[in-house]
């Protein structure tokens, strides 16, 4: 049987932001799944033909000015046309950490997501304000979630 493969592709320019992007890794991870294959880089060293063989996508940003972080920018204009019509339907999540509201970046990438016709699992993870210890609980549940749903194939 092939392994279905969840990707997640997150920047993680500090430790808290990095201790993020591990609990989601942890959280699919602990589900301890045979048939499903974690993959996780940086928005940088990933390249369409890469993200064609996914079967989920995790994201994660950190708010910059009120957007997506520059990285993960940077990754959408690469695959965008690239990938365009390729994926549609591929589940997809999205865990931001916020120092404002959070909005800019959620409506940034749900709008990129949306043209390549990716299918939004659950409402984004947003992590607002002072850092707080609750955030990698919360990015840990979003790994399981992810994981769980596209083993018994609800994803």
């Amino acid at each position: 049987m092939t392994k279905k493969i969840i990707r997640i592709i997150a920047h993680t320019p500090s430790e808290n932001v990095e201790a993020m992007r591990q609990s989601v890794i942890e959280g699919a991870l602990s589900c301890n799944l045979q048939n499903i294959k974690i993959l996780y880089s940086s928005p940088f060293n990933i390249a369409h033909g890469d993200l064609l063989q996914s079967d989920g996508i995790i994201l994660g940003t950190t708010e910059n000015f009120g957007y997506m972080n520059g990285a993960l920018k940077d990754f959408f204009e690469r695959i965008y046309y690239p990938c365009q019509g390729l994926m549609e339907g591929c589940p997809y999540m999205l865990f931001i950490r916020a120092g404002n509201d959070g909005a800019g970046a959620k409506k940034s990438v749900e709008a990129i997501a949306s043209g390549l016709k990716w299918r939004k699992i659950q409402e984004p993870l947003i992590c607002r304000g002072p850092w707080n210890t609750n955030f990698l609980i919360s990015c840990e549940e979003l790994g399981k979630k992810m994981a769980l749903g596209l083993d018994v194939g609800i994803y």
